[in-house]
């Protein structure tokens, strides 16, 4: 199962250092050894209610510096690195390889467009249960056509058909844990205006989503803690407000 994740806008969930973390053995703060996000690909909800996700500046100034403290910290001088195994990199080559090849009838740029139309009609910022559901069908039927793709080009240079292949790749389970964690959450928050779930329920919705989705689109949701606390005396939380559009 490769980790995806979407709490309003999407993020890899990380701790103050930098260091990305996940749900395991009932701990949601265990910590991906060796793996930091920060950035706009990070989840550390630092921001207040002129922001609905991470902003790549502040972000990459104080936790990619938090980052780089704690690698520092981690990492001993002159330590060798550990041993891969021999299949190494096998998983890359061969996704690389089975797109390079595909020798199905739908081309790229086509399969993208409906699966663009089917987010933009039914998981835009304003959704319902019903719209939600309808669109999950169409994007699980938009990852199922990813095994009719048609790749023209077989070249290792310069080849943009293959690269907008791994591309729609990426941005299909994207789209996949998007919509699903947004029918799942039954409420208004931030970017996710849900019409039939009009208010914020921090009883009951006062978590991060976490989404699984495996290759085959199966996908599995489990949540962290949301922290209301701050790593000094002198910075007060800022509690969740309202947010009116």
């Amino acid at each position: 199962m490769v980790p995806t994740v979407h709490y309003n806008m999407g993020g890899v969930p990380t701790n103050y250092h930098g260091e990305v973390v996940q749900l395991r053995n009932g701990d949601p703060e265990s910590v991906v050894r060796g793996l930091y996000a920060v950035g706009e690909a990070a989840c550390v909800s630092v921001h207040g209610a002129n922001r609905l996700g991470s902003n790549s500046l502040l972000d990459l100034v104080v936790f990619g510096r938090a980052a780089a403290q704690r690698a520092a910290e981690v990492v001993k001088p002159g330590a060798p690195h550990k041993r891969l195994p021999a299949n190494a990199g096998e998983i890359a080559l061969t996704r690389l390889d089975k797109f390079r090849n595909a020798k199905g009838g739908t081309r790229t740029a086509q399969l993208r467009l409906k699966m663009q139309r089917a987010m933009q009609d039914h998981c835009a910022v304003f959704r319902t249960r019903d719209s939600l559901k309808e669109g999950i069908k169409k994007i699980e039927s938009c990852r199922q056509e990813m095994a009719d793709l048609q790749v023209t080009d077989r070249s290792m240079i310069w080849n943009s058909d293959l690269m907008e292949t791994l591309e729609l790749d990426n941005l299909m389970a994207q789209s996949q844990v998007a919509i699903v964690s947004a029918e799942n959450r039954t409420e208004s928050r931030g970017a996710h205006a849900r019409e039939d779930f009009k208010d914020r329920d921090d009883k009951n919705w006062m978590k991060h989503t976490v989404i699984y989705a495996d290759d085959k689109g199966k996908t599995n949701i489990v949540y962290r803690p949301v922290h209301l606390y701050t790593m000094s005396n002198d910075v007060e939380v800022v509690a969740p407000k309202a947010r009116v559009y």
